[in-house]
């Protein structure tokens, strides 16, 4: 069974704030009130849900399970949307991604005996794909603004050849996925060496046998790495033809004010 953090000891939190706002007063940073209002609405935010999660539970699992990824992957295209502001129909397209993926995960989940259709499998399972998925196409969408741009001449050229859209864009295309899966990549070479991964520590602390752990955190770092690397390869080559108008021609899309 976990220990129970009392209120007390949860107020003595404060200390590893004040390291870094420390820290950024002494190095004339700029970051003392950034971090202590991303602290607080961080600490707001986790107790919150902490509510909401208890509630949610508490419903049939169909219907707590369904609202809560509603309005994670509504959050998740939000935010991720912001890297590709200018593009058309970027927040339709990527909810749609962020939506079959999670879907794709989960039935193969529930398909293959790895958890149950309870809530409390379910969405912090969830939690971690979509949120994983939600910053890898932010970088792919980032990625592929800059890569466009930098990349103007030679994909003018080769349109100026003959080639098309697609094939003057291959090898950018190449470089964003490659991008947006490099960080989940480096991660699998050194987890559980490096690091205990949160999953797994969050199991054996709740008195889950390690190899139990073990069996949830590899479920949950191959489904991450999958739907990563899908996603980031889904919302490239869906969005990257808005980069070229009617007439094959290279366009710039800067981000709106």
């Amino acid at each position: 069974m976990a220990p129970t953090i009392s209120n007390t000891s949860m107020l003595f939190l404060i200390v590893f704030v004040l390291i870094p706002v420390s820290l950024s007063y002494m190095y004339s940073l700029g970051l003392g009130k950034s971090i202590t209002w991303s602290s607080l609405r961080g600490v707001i935010q986790l107790f919150l849900i902490g509510y909401i999660l208890t509630y949610l539970f508490a419903l049939p699992p169909l219907t707590g399970i369904s609202i809560m990824l509603l309005v994670m992957i509504t959050i998740a295209t939000f935010h991720a949307s912001k890297k590709g502001e200018g593009i058309p129909k970027v927040r339709l397209m990527i909810f749609l991604i962020i939506l079959g993926v999670e879907l794709m995960i989960l039935s193969m989940w529930i398909g293959f005996g790895m958890i149950s259709f309870t809530s409390e499998q379910v969405i912090p399972m969830s939690g971690m794909v979509i949120g994983n998925s939600m910053v890898a196409i932010g970088l792919a969408l980032e990625r592929m603004k800059s890569e466009f741009r930098e990349g103007k001449g030679k994909i003018v050229a080769a349109l100026s050849l003959g080639a098309k859209p697609q094939q003057a864009s291959k090898i950018i295309i190449r470089k964003i996925v490659k991008a947006a899966m490099i960080p989940n990549v480096d991660g699998l070479k050194t987890v559980g060496l490096v690091q205990l991964p949160g999953m797994m520590t969050g199991l054996i602390l709740g008195g889950v046998a390690p190899i139990d752990a073990i069996r949830y955190q590899i479920v949950i770092s191959l489904s991450i790495f999958t739907c990563v690397s899908i996603s980031a390869m889904l919302v490239t080559i869906a969005l990257y033809r808005y980069f070229f108008n009617k007439n094959m021609q290279l366009i710039d899309i800067k981000s709106e004010a």
